[in-house]
This record gives structure tokens, C-alpha cells and sequence, in this order.
């Protein structure tokens, strides 16, 4: 008897952003590598790039093609107006975008794009809004979701007061990124002159909290249910505080922080849980981010394809929760060397897009897994 043959993957075209695979990586290449083990779909994936050097731009063997996008500080006009360029060459099914900075004006395009014909999955403007850096605290006492305290800093004047309040050491963070821990107030004007010049103003003080660095990522259908939860422990620590590597672990605690989350918020789409576990096994929210975390292809590997489960979302189709997560998966993180051909990037900066290759060579000395 002939085995009976797997059911055809549907073709699907996605366009990702984040393609900054840095000491401080965006999402992108890990989302495109969980996307390209999705048992449903068989995606062709465009890369969206904000700058010419950014790494995914030259993994050929994930991204088909790559645009650039106009910075966020460009407006939801110029983003449109580029946007449906592209739609014009590329016939896009999907965008996931994986940077805060530019989550706001995908929420606001999302009617205009799906007139073109591209869907999306991303939080409301209200959702972004209440989970802010800046309404955290706010957000986390009127829902029961433990948050350290927190003071907004409008200008550097306000610094002693907010010392005073939270005592030291304190954390200073910047409006979309980068934190730094102060000890004593001249060290918490030189970081805030820092944090100012790259991510503007307000800043955010927040109390310093010692303990063990845990990480939740979710999917939300936007109903109040949580759909997927992977729960990660931080093994190494980069000096800018991102994950170099880390497992994955089962605790109901973390778990159900992340399904609170989702109930009270209505959330939709993904996100992850920044928390921190005091030696005394308190629980507390430092972060939410409104987005896949650079670390989501380790769900994939836990039996959690976050990713491949968002695409069926964004095309109206119902998911079923996940079941277990696989316990004990590991990720770590590397250096590697990447060549590619110099034509690639005066294409990019140049013309603002990559032509199609049209030889399959490959650059790569190492196995694609391990990117």
C-alpha cells in the first residue's frame, strides 16, 4: 500500500522587519526561521529593513528580496506611500512587524493595507498605549500585575526627585530602549544625557529590583485568550542586558502572568513578559513588549511555532491552544562571520531594495539552525 502523501503547504508571501541580528537583535531573522518550518504554509519571505547593513538583508537563503522603509520618525504617510510600492512588485499576504518604534504606525495603516491586500496582527493603538514603558506602573496596579515602582522623567531636573523616591541604585530607561543602572546622582545624570541623545525624552526611572532574569513569550488572539506561553530562563547576559542564551522551563506562575495578561488587555497578537524573581520568589512585570522577542525561534523548538500559529490569525482562521512546552530547550547565540557580495548592499543603499538572486549560491560555512 502507497503511503498516503502529506497534504500540499499553502504558498504564502510575508514581509518581516527586524533584520538587525546585532548584540542587540530585532526579531526578524528569528521569526523567518520559524516561519520556514510552518507544516501549513510555504512562505517566500521579504525583508524590510530600516538600515543598509543590517544582517538579515544578506541571508539570501531566508529572504527572497529586501526593501528599505522609511524611518518611523517619517510618519504612517511615507510608510503607506512605500508600503504599496512594494505590494505593487511583491503581492504581500502578511507583514509582522517586529519593532516597538514602528508598531504604532502599522496600527494605524492596518485598514489601508488590507485594502491592498496585506494583513496584519498587531495591538490596538489603546493596547500599545497602556502597556507602555511610560503607563506600566499605572497599567500593572489597576489590573493586579506586579510592576516595580516607576517615575517618568520629562527632563533631567526631575531626577533627584525621583532618586529620593525610589532610592539607589535605580534604573534608568529609555523611551523604546536601553537601560542603565545608576548608583548615585552623578552617575544618573551622565546615563540620562546618554539614554536623552538616543532615544529622546521622557526617560524612566525605576526601582532597582535584584533577582533571577525570566522572559515569557505570548500569542494573544485578541479575545482575551492566551494561545501559546514559552517561559525562558536567561543563562548569559549580554552587557546591554539581552539574552546570549537561555532555556526553557515550566512554571505556572509565569504562565499565568502571561494569560492575566492577555485577559485584561484583549490583547492581539504577540508579546513578550520582561520579569524579574527575587531571591524571596517575588514576581515582578519590568517590560512588556508589544512584539515577537528576539529569542522566538527557542518556541518553535519547545513545540510552540508562535510565529507560523500568528500567520493563521492574521488570515482570520481560528487557533487552538497549544499543548505542553517542551522543557530543557536551549538557545545560545553567535558570532559569525557573514559574506555577502558588495552589489547587495549598494543595491540597498543605493536604490532602497535588493535585486531577486538569481543563482543560489551560498555564502554560509555554517548550517542555518545555528543563526
Amino acid at each position: 500500500m502507497s503511503a498516503t502523501p502529506a497534504p500540499a503547504r499553502r504558498p504564502l508571501t510575508v514581509a518581516l522587519t527586524g533584520l538587525n541580528a546585532t548584540d542587540s537583535p530585532g526579531a526578524g531573522v528569528a521569526v523567518a526561521r520559524a516561519l520556514r518550518e510552518s507544516p501549513d504554509f510555504e512562505v517566500r519571505l521579504i525583508g524590510l529593513s530600516y538600515e543598509a547593513l543590517e544582517p538579515g538583508i544578506y541571508l539570501r537563503e531566508l529572504f527572497q528580496k529586501t526593501y528599505q522603509l522609511p524611518y518611523p520618525a517619517a510618519g504612517s504617510a511615507a510608510l503607506y506611500e512605500r508600503l504599496d510600492y512594494i505590494q505593487q512588485q511583491e503581492k504581500l499576504d502578511v507583514i509582522i512587524p517586529n519593532f516597538d518604534a514602528e508598531l504604532p504606525l502599522f496600527s494605524r495603516l492596518e485598514a489601508r493595507l488590507r485594502a491592498l491586500g496585506i494583513r496584519l496582527l498587531v495591538p490596538t493603538l489603546a493596547q500599545q498605549e497602556a502597556r507602555d514603558k511610560l503607563n506600566l506602573s499605572a497599567f500593572g496596579a489597576a489590573h493586579g500585575l506586579p510592576v516595580p515602582a516607576t517615575e517618568v522623567l520629562p527632563h533631567a531636573g526631575a531626577l533627584p526627585a525621583a532618586a529620593e523616591a525610589l532610592g539607589y541604585p535605580l534604573v534608568l530607561k529609555g523611551r523604546w530602549y536601553e537601560a542603565q543602572i545608576v548608583h548615585n546622582l552623578a552617575q544618573a545624570h551622565t546615563a540620562f544625557q546618554h539614554l536623552q541623545a538616543r532615544w529622546g525624552l521622557p526617560l524612566l526611572a525605576q526601582r532597582f529590583v535584584a533577582g533571577q532574569e525570566l522572559n515569557v513569550a505570548g500569542l494573544a488572539d485578541g479575545r482575551g485568550h492566551c494561545l501559546s506561553a514559552v517561559a525562558m530562563r536567561k543563562l548569559t547576559i549580554t552587557d546591554k542586558g539581552k539574552a546570549w542564551a537561555g532555556i526553557t522551563i515550566e512554571e505556572e506562575s509565569l504562565t499565568a502572568l502571561a494569560h492575566r495578561f492577555a485577559e485584561v488587555s484583549q490583547w492581539r497578537g504577540a508579546f513578550e513578559l520582561e520579569l524579574l524573581r527575587t531571591a524571596a520568589g517575588e514576581l515582578f512585570i519590568l517590560e512588556i513588549n508589544p512584539r515577537f522577542p528576539a529569542w522566538i525561534y527557542l518556541t518553535a523548538a519547545a513545540g510552540h511555532n508562535q510565529p507560523a500559529a500568528l500567520l493563521h490569525l492574521a488570515l482570520g482562521e481560528a487557533v487552538a491552544p497549544f499543548g505542553e512546552v517542551a522543557v530543557g530547550k536551549m538557545f545560545i547565540r553567535c558570532a559569525w562571520d557573514l559574506v555577502a557580495d558588495y552589489v547587495d548592499f549598494q543595491q540597498i543603499a543605493g536604490l532602497g531594495e535588493t535585486s531577486s538572486p538569481t543563482t543560489s549560491t551560498n555564502y554560509l560555512s555554517c548550517p542555518p539552525e545555528i543563526l
